[in-house]
């Protein structure tokens, strides 16, 4: 039985592009973009909108255990996910340990050259092999002490004598498909799953910022009361800023956002999206157009900095990519082409992959990954990663991670700057939304149409996962 039909598409249908109709007043962003003084990769100056209907979005996807069960057992059993970085596992005998629901993974570096993905349990009774990642030469159980090596084959058995019954050559460890794109290491619990290289479909091609050449320089991982889609939702989107971040109308083109929706190219093939917040400009909620001076010097007091002028003929935007441009020079080694541009230098690019990783585009070093926290439909973790240029060839090593919980203030990590005070407007309306959920007498959660197209993507694509048979294979 289907659990969801949206009248006039299908679950694992292919959408074709559409324009969806007006938009807000003011300039495009293609055409602020068009007056910049470098332009930026071609990709940017792609557009794409997807027509995925009006419906609303069902509340019990975000309130249902049952749902959560579902989603769990049909989708992130069956996706590729971030489960780390690569950096995070520099030598031989390093893991990672990555929970999803009930499922656990241990990510071991086996050699130079190769990442496993092993289910984290003991083939005795069950125990997991390690609760926290680090080095380990062996992956030993600390119960009874079975032992395997870092391949996953058995290694020793304490009394094996008392297990002849058992074919301990069979009893190497279960493993799931693990994969790498731009330093990320992905891992699906499928083993009849596509490659990643064709899950990701188009958008390695579009997202052009060299990301392994990047290191992780900050891992934040804070527990959130609500649904995990409702917080990856919550930054999709910039019809939010507003209300909940007004203090950066005066150098923000919130309203003039460009979004972007890409299909996917079949079944099992999600599609991605992104969305361009400018900046260097006012937004059109303003009622009034700011001086350039003004636009630039609220932008420069958000960083902590004194005003710069604005020379005739000039635009704030134009000079703070160049202010920018100079902190950035020489140019970065993952950025490409000759120049930093405009765009690249000072907006807000950011991407989404199917189904929780939203990397930032140009110089930005932001990255966010979305999960359940556990069984929890009411709960998730959000992890904010930067990662981070660095000059010569020797790599920094990768951060650690900080854990906040739920109670925990962003402003505890004092490297977030003055991102800390934006995350806490952010998901400090969270629990307000899950609560809401739960007491609201509305069926379904209604979207815009051009605005939350990302968002209503992402339950485009949950909808072919949910209605696929268990049994079926690509």
């Amino acid at each position: 039985m289907a659990v969801t039909d949206r009248p006039g598409i299908r679950p694992g249908d292919t959408p074709t592009p559409t324009d969806l109709g007006p938009r807000s007043q003011g300039p495009s962003a293609q055409e602020i973009i068009a007056g910049d003084r470098v332009p930026p990769p071609s990709t940017l100056l792609i557009e794409s909108q997807l027509d995925l209907g009006t419906d609303d979005i069902p509340v019990e996807r975000y309130t249902s255990r049952a749902f959560h069960d579902l989603e769990v057992d049909r989708m992130w059993k069956r996706v590729w996910q971030v489960a780390a970085r690569e950096d995070d596992l520099p030598r031989v005998g390093d893991t990672v340990v990555y929970d999803l629901a009930d499922m656990s993974f241990l990510l071991v570096r086996s050699a130079p050259d190769t990442i496993r993905a092993f289910y984290n349990a003991c083939l005795h009774r069950g125990t997991q092999l390690r609760d926290r990642s680090g080095y380990a030469p062996e992956l030993r159980c600390p119960f009874h002490g079975w032992t395997w090596n870092l391949d996953g084959t058995i290694k020793s058995v304490p009394c094996h004598w008392d297990f002849a019954h058992l074919d301990q050559a069979g009893f190497n460890l279960p493993e799931a498909k693990a994969a790498t794109w731009g330093g990320w290491v992905f891992v699906n619990p499928d083993p009849d799953a596509i490659s990643l290289s064709d899950y990701l479909g188009s958008f390695p091609e579009h997202f052009v910022w060299d990301t392994a050449r990047r290191y992780k320089s900050l891992h934040v991982s804070k527990l959130l009361r609500v649904n995990w889609k409702a917080c990856l939702e919550a930054f999709m989107e910039s019809y939010h800023v507003i209300a909940t971040h007004p203090q950066i109308l005066t150098y923000l083109g919130d309203a003039n956002t460009q979004y972007d929706v890409f299909p996917g190219t079949g079944p099992g093939r999600p599609g991605w999206n992104r969305m361009n917040t400018l900046s260097g400009v006012s937004s059109p909620h303003l009622g009034y157009t700011p001086s350039e001076e003004d636009i630039l010097a609220a932008q420069l007091a958000s960083y902590g900095q004194d005003p710069i002028p604005v020379p005739p003929g000039e635009t704030a935007r134009r000079v703070l990519a160049e202010a920018t441009r100079q902190v950035y020079t020489p140019k970065p080694a993952s950025i490409p082409g000759d120049e930093l541009s405009d765009s690249e230098a000072i907006d807000n690019i950011l991407y989404y992959v199917f189904p929780n990783f939203q990397p930032w585009g140009g110089v930005s070093p932001i990255n966010y990954r979305f999960r359940p926290n556990g069984n929890d439909p009411d709960s998730c973790v959000m992890d904010v990663m930067f990662l981070s240029d660095y000059a010569g060839d020797d790599k920094p090593p990768s951060a650690k991670v900080t854990q906040l919980g739920f109670d925990d203030d962003w402003t505890e990590v004092e490297a977030l700057g003055t991102l800390a005070m934006v995350f806490n407007q952010d998901t400090g309306n969270l629990p307000r939304v899950q609560r809401g959920l739960h007491a609201t007498r509305k069926r379904g959660v209604s979207l815009g149409r051009y605005q939350e197209s990302r968002i209503r993507q992402i339950h485009h694509e949950l909808d072919y996962w949910i209605n696929r048979p268990p049994a079926e294979k690509e």
